[in-house]
């Protein structure tokens, strides 16, 4: 099993990984890809039952990125984990790459297209509720962003998921406080957010997003309470891990200036060799 170590130092490989990919095309939701990248992290490297060679079975865990515009982060980790070779990379949101900014089927890996937000909980609800009538093991989990709790469906396959006690659905809200056009709570109030979850039926358990082994022991209490959908409240900090990106709204969707990416892979660096002196080694960047 990887160590919380190594799923720290992952972590900062996959923040160089996204920021390169974003500055190499010119575009890219930056913030909100830094927030969730730590949540894929432990979810593709220790939690699910997923990988390469098991992706056309349906006997396997599934994943459903709801929060389809925060794409970079999800290329970063599926490339790390063999799905597709990593020098495709150099593709994101170039003429004829299937790595367009949002998740598309036609990428090895990706099980659904998303980007319309507030569907995503839908798709994996049915996922979940097929895998429970076909007698399955398999679990379902799906990322959403704070902000697409402002959709309606979310609510309405809550429902769904707690009436059908789908305790193989996991769902995760990366709770960064922020969205597009500001503060979720100046947006759209959504506290308080354990309660509404609870009422709604779910089991609920919050955690701290960026914290890898919070994570990674929060996930191996699945499921919370039987007969119930999961919850897991991630509160992240929006760019998580750069200091001038971290809690800006400006951003959610902004490309660094060759100053501002130096920087950035500097306070990574930095962030390197407080995991490990042997892991911080310089990392070749062609932009």
């Amino acid at each position: 099993m990887i160590s919380s170590q190594e799923l720290r130092q992952k972590s900062i490989d996959y923040r160089k990984t996204i920021l390169t990919m974003i500055k190499r095309s010119g575009t890219g939701h930056t913030a909100g890809s830094l927030s969730c990248v730590d949540i894929l992290n432990v979810l593709y490297n220790r939690v699910m039952n997923i990988s390469p060679q098991n992706f056309a079975s349906p006997h396997r865990d599934h994943y459903i990125h709801s929060k389809g515009h925060s794409v970079e982060a999800l290329y970063a980790v599926l490339a790390d984990r063999g799905f597709f070779p990593a020098e495709q990379l150099e593709t994101f949101s170039r003429y004829q790459s299937h790595l367009v900014g949002h998740p598309t089927r036609k990428v090895p890996g990706i099980e659904q297209n998303t980007g319309a937000l507030g569907h995503g909980l839908s798709v994996a609800v049915g996922l979940a509720l097929a895998a429970k009538k076909d007698g399955r093991a398999d679990r379902v989990f799906t990322l959403l962003g704070d902000g697409e709790l402002a959709e309606g469906s979310s609510w309405e396959a809550s429902l769904s998921a707690a009436h059908y006690k789908l305790d193989n659905l996991v769902v995760i809200v990366d709770r960064n406080g922020l969205q597009i056009t500001g503060r979720t709570e100046a947006v759209m109030g959504l506290e308080s957010l354990p309660e509404k979850f609870q009422a709604f039926g779910y089991a609920v358990k919050t955690v701290s997003g960026n914290d890898v082994a919070e994570l990674a022991q929060a996930f191996e209490q699945l499921p919370f309470e039987a007969g119930k959908p999961n919850l897991v409240l991630a509160r992240t900090v929006k760019g998580y891990g750069i200091s001038f990106m971290e809690d800006q709204v400006k951003w959610h969707h902004k490309v660094p200036s060759d100053e501002e990416f130096a920087q950035a892979m500097r306070e990574l660096d930095a962030a390197a060799l407080n995991v490990s002196p042997l892991a911080a080694t310089e990392t070749a960047r062609v932009l």
